[in-house]
């Protein structure tokens, strides 16, 4: 089934489902070290609790409004901003202590998910967008058709996704996330109006990347492969 992330919410914050195979087990570690008078491995197993904890943190954003608007998919620093093909790249780098909880960019409909087996290479190398393993979202918004790519690094072993094809998806939803430090990729149509530069810092759901202009046209120029 597809839909929205929700898991641990406490107000605004929250942690993700996805911690909890990691959580569980070094806690219950660290309360038995603690039991049979181990404090030092207790301590140490809690620290490693507490650390994915915080890794996996999912806090609620404020999502802007507004028309044409392209929102940052996932917090991190931006790699580069450049052309590609018939449009733009942004790429944005996460280190282990970004969210890593990915958002759609756009208000649209899901066309097509896929997923390509590859490299485990650091993924702030520039290679890495087409040789390392990675999921592809194509979204067609009704300013024209973006692409999304959750690619794995050297310590980030897997994607997640929990959208599906034909799916609609509105700005600043939920849909992904990536595990211990990753990169995603933004392709853009290029009559898109670029906010960003590349060493920027970006919150997912927050920071406005770039704006599509105001009347709603789909060209040709708006395709885009995976």
């Amino acid at each position: 089934m597809g839909g929205e992330e929700t898991g641990i919410r406490i107000g605004r914050y929250g942690i993700a489902s996805a911690a909890l195979p990691f959580t569980l087990p070094t806690l219950c570690l660290s309360g038995f070290f603690f039991g049979v008078g181990w404090p030092w491995g207790g301590v140490a197993l809690g620290g490693v609790t507490l650390f994915l904890l915080f890794f996996f943190r999912d806090p609620e954003r404020q999502i802007p409004t507004g028309e044409g608007l392209v929102l940052a998919p996932a917090d991190g620093r931006v790699l580069e901003v450049v052309r590609e093909g018939a449009g733009w790249r942004i790429s944005i780098f996460l280190s282990l202590f970004d969210v890593h909880i990915n958002r759609s960019p756009v208000s649209g409909v899901v066309r097509e998910v896929h997923y390509q087996p590859g490299k485990f290479l650091p993924a702030f190398w520039r290679n890495a967008s087409t040789v390392n393993e990675q999921n592809t979202l194509i979204i067609d918004s009704p300013y024209g058709t973006i692409v999304v790519r959750q690619i794995v690094g050297i310590l980030a072993r897997r994607v997640v996704c929990w959208v599906h094809p034909g799916e609609s998806i509105t700005a600043g939803k939920r849909f992904g996330l990536m595990k211990f430090g990753s990169r995603i990729d933004l392709l853009l149509p290029e009559r898109c109006e670029l906010w960003v530069k590349t060493g920027a810092r970006v919150r997912a759901g927050e920071t406005v990347l770039a704006k599509f202009p105001k009347r709603p046209v789909v060209s040709a120029n708006d395709s885009f492969s995976s």
